[in-house]
């Protein structure tokens, strides 16, 4: 009798382990350090140091400006 149970509990154990264990997937993990700017994401200007939405930030030579006047104060 004890036997019998101990078989069917390794067997849902083994079913469990091998079909509904989440596994840590390769692309979830590189997701995390490839993160794409998001649309709200805030950029500081290098000249004034106003924050700006990225979407709204111009990027020159690796740097945000928060504006063309920004921009040419920085260059």
């Amino acid at each position: 009798m004890i036997l019998k149970f101990l078989l069917i509990a390794a067997v849902i154990a083994i079913v469990y382990f091998v079909f509904f264990k989440a596994k840590p997937s390769l692309n979830s993990a590189n997701k995390k350090n490839d993160k794409k700017p998001e649309v709200n994401d805030m950029v500081e200007c290098e000249v004034c140091g106003v924050y700006t939405e990225i979407h709204e930030a111009i990027l020159s030579n690796g740097k945000y400006y928060c504006s063309s006047e920004c921009l040419k104060k920085g260059k």
